[in-house]
């Protein structure tokens, strides 16, 4: 190890790569120039950071560094001293003489005997010094545009470093933002949860309170009845004379003791349980959609705030794959649109191309991750969007269900459906221009949205897309279908 050099490196500022310049020590004990991290914190009002260790400071705190800048003296002076120590002067390894000339053309120093020597005897041959100073002028330009150079990378660096701070701090915002967001979103499902149990609880304490009073009135019924039958078993095994004495009395008594049923449950009760029953139907209905299309529009809004900040669904570049496609189908050139044709095209009956139903798969196949890519549907008589197995059964009739390995949507006869089993009828109020597929292979989820509006239109949920190698999908008839960039 050279001490010498490390002196130097030690003495050197982290941002301009030159000797220290006043220098100054931060919180985290790293150093810079003064003027150096003044400019490199040029538009931060807080949260300002070390350029080394990235540690922040609440504020700014800087202190002179003396010592640094004794010991960035004593390099400076080294250095000096060491460009002026005296050289050995070099010979002629021919001659043994001193190079005092340099030759033009072959660019070498030579000795006075070279010069008058048949190899160098026509070349420009100038002495030593010049030559030095001719040089010395070309290296200083050089040098000149190299310091240039390097004040455009250190400027570019503190540029990059200001925005990857400016970007950390508003992912940090972000994060502030759904913390708040989804820690209201829990007060209030609580709040919701705790109203909820309490009206349930005063329920509860009706319907006890009506079946304790039903139960108390029944057990007196019972007991007066039984009562009652034990005297007139009684009367009914006396004597003729004793059993006619007042024997209106007791026929009397058996028509009073008739059972009156108590009223099971208020009119009141019956409508505060069927109120309740539909706010909970309404509210798990609710939960359920909620839950349902969160992951999806996470996915969708996130990619587009955030961008390459957070891992989203990556935009594919799909285009179909002619080989797979319909006879009656006809692509585009650069694969990106499908049309139908009422002639059926003389092609190759190849295992991977569609005989019966008029279908085209995507080139491009996804086994992880999470992609999404745009159809232009239009108008048309009937089209499908969707995904499709890789293993998708091509030749005959096929079965477009999650079950035959196909999940999509399609438009037909006026409905707009999704392909579930059986087929799931979608209320829009208006057919999509353009469909956004999105495909989440780690979740097995496939979702579909309008992309004019972002408005979700169908999902087929977690799990419901198995594991494997899945490719876009596409149905044709009478229609023209294109693959948006």
């Amino acid at each position: 190890m050279n001490p010498a050099k490390t002196l130097q490196d030690e003495a050197t500022c982290a941002i301009c790569l030159e000797y220290f310049n006043d220098p100054v020590s931060l919180d985290c004990d790293h150093d810079f120039c003064r003027a150096c991290i003044t400019q490199y914190w040029e538009g931060f009002d807080a949260d300002i950071s070390c350029p080394q260790c990235r540690e922040t400071f609440p504020q700014r705190n800087l202190r002179s560094n003396r010592k640094l800048k004794s010991m960035v003296e004593a390099a400076r002076e080294l250095s000096l001293q060491s460009g002026r120590e005296p050289e050995t002067e070099r010979l002629c390894e021919k001659h043994r003489e001193p190079l005092k000339l340099f030759c033009k053309k072959d660019e070498i120093p030579i000795c006075l005997v070279c010069d008058r020597s048949k190899e160098h005897r026509d070349h420009t041959v100038v002495p030593a010094e010049e030559a030095v100073e001719e040089f010395k002028e070309k290296i200083q330009a050089h040098l000149k545009k190299l310091r240039e150079e390097r004040e455009k990378l250190v400027e570019f660096k503190v540029i990059r470093e200001k925005r990857s701070q400016e970007n950390l701090r508003k992912t940090q915002t972000e994060r502030q933002k759904i913390v708040s967001e989804f820690q209201q979103l829990r007060q209030f499902l609580e709040e919701q949860e705790r109203f909820l149990l309490a009206q349930l609880l005063k329920l509860d304490k009706e319907i006890l309170k009506i079946q304790t009073e039903s139960i108390n009135k029944l057990s007196a019924e019972m007991s007066h009845l039984t009562e009652l039958i034990s005297d007139i078993e009684g009367k009914y095994q006396k004597p003729a004379s004793e059993f006619l004495q007042d024997i209106r009395s007791t026929l009397s008594r058996c028509e009073k003791g008739k059972f009156q049923q108590p009223e099971e449950i208020s009119p009141e009760l019956e409508k505060g349980l069927s109120d309740f029953s539909q706010k909970t139907v309404a509210l798990t209905e609710t939960l359920r959609k909620f839950k349902d299309t969160l992951p999806s529009t996470l996915e969708t809004k996130s990619g587009e705030s955030l961008g390459s900040l957070r891992q989203g669904a990556i935009a594919a570049n799909v285009t179909l794959d002619p080989d797979t496609a319909h006879p009656r189908l006809v692509l585009s050139a650069d694969g990106k649109s499908v049309r139908w044709t009422g002639t059926r095209q003389d092609l190759p009956d190849n295992p991977e191309r569609f005989d019966t139903v008029p279908c085209v798969l995507g080139c491009e196949g996804f086994t992880s991750g999470r992609h999404c890519w745009e159809v232009e549907v239009g108008g048309g008589v009937y089209w499908a969007v969707g995904v499709a197995r890789e293993s998708v059964v091509r030749k005959g009739e096929i079965s477009l269900s999650p079950e035959g390995g196909i999940w999509a949507v399609r438009w037909c006869e006026d409905q707009f459906r999704a392909l579930t089993s059986p087929v799931t009828p979608l209320p829009l109020s208006r057919v999509p221009s353009r469909i956004r597929v999105c495909l989440d292979c780690d979740r097995g989820q496939v979702t579909f949205f309008d992309a004019g509006d972002q408005a979700p239109i169908f999902t087929f949920p977690p799990a419901s897309v198995p594991g494997g190698r899945i490719r876009p999908w596409l149905r044709v008839v009478g229609s023209r279908l294109s693959l948006c960039p």
